[in-house]
């Protein structure tokens, strides 16, 4: 007779705690319901292997046990890293390099005034600063009129973001020009680490924040939003309902800059694609188009 955990861990050889089928459906639900996350069928092991980091650390031995623990206490400290374990955070420096122009010249047209940008998934900090560097480059100055708002669900990327220090291959692939102007190299123990610029750093704030949650603090209309490579991890309904809080948030010129496998065609009466991958607010009588933003490549 095969047993339930032997079921559920057939794919994935011997393991340390005992973890059934019912164990992973009910991970599921729980953190769809928290953080809005749809896992498929296929996440079985990569759930085990991220929580069983949790059940070692608090001397657990089964899954049903500390998931018991976490739905009994709402408000347990454990749920951010139970959150933060299933967070998937892939992410580099100018990742979808022709954002980064069309932001470079969507920001050289709004020369009066302060212009804001909300990154929404910051991640480990990579996209927030390259925002960050663009804005720079698009004013000529270390000080352009631009703050940039950085927000995660996830805490512990978040604390890797406020630090920006990274190993010096990861950034690398942008040219030593940028890397001698807006990083420092580390020395002695440091050496191969590179930490950004204070000057860049300051035009960021970096804030937790799930997307699911049904108010946001933020109140001011963004210039800018980037929602990138997060909504993939979400169902369709889920999709809709953050796309309508996210609209009143953004100017009615703005622009939404998303993944290039993402698409919200369920939305359109919300946001209506204006080209790679680019978005705009639906309002009456408006006609957008990409063509007036124009800047210089990043290829340095």
């Amino acid at each position: 007779m095969i047993h339930e955990n032997q079921s559920a861990a057939s794919s994935g050889g011997r393991r340390d705690f005992i973890y059934t089928t019912s164990d992973f459906g009910r991970v599921r639900k729980m953190i769809y319901a928290r953080a809005g996350i749809s896992l498929s069928d296929s996440k079985q092991d990569m759930v085990y292997s991220r929580l069983a980091r949790r059940l070692r650390a608090l001397d657990g031995e089964r899954f049903s046990e500390y998931l018991d623990a976490l739905e009994a206490d709402p408000n347990s400290p454990e749920w951010e890293s139970f959150t933060n374990a299933l967070t998937t955070n892939l992410t580099s420096f100018y990742r979808e390099a022709h954002h980064f122009d069309i932001l470079e010249g969507f920001l050289a047209q709004r020369r009066s005034g302060q212009s804001t940008v909300w990154c929404s998934a910051a991640s480990t900090g990579e996209e927030p600063y390259s925002i960050a560097i663009t804005a720079i480059e698009s004013f000529g100055s270390q000080t352009p009129p631009v703050s940039i708002l950085a927000t995660d669900i996830d805490t512990q990327v978040l604390q890797t973001a406020s630090r920006g220090v990274y190993p010096i291959e990861k950034v690398e692939s942008i040219g030593q020009a940028r890397l001698k102007k807006y990083f420092r190299r580390g020395q002695g123990e440091n050496e191969g680490y590179v930490k950004v610029a204070d000057f860049v750093r300051k035009l960021i704030s970096f804030r937790q924040l799930n997307l699911l949650d049904a108010k946001w603090p933020m109140k001011q209309p963004f210039d800018a939003m980037f929602c990138r490579n997060v909504m993939i991890y979400f169902d369709k309904p889920t999709q809709r309902q953050i796309l309508m809080q996210m609209k009143p948030l953004l100017k009615s010129d703005g622009l939404l800059f998303c993944g290039h496998s993402e698409s919200f065609h369920q939305a359109t009466d919300i946001f209506r694609g204006i080209g790679k991958s680019v978005y705009a607010p639906v309002v009456p009588g408006a006609i957008r188009s990409l063509q007036n933003f124009s800047a210089a490549g990043h290829n340095q």
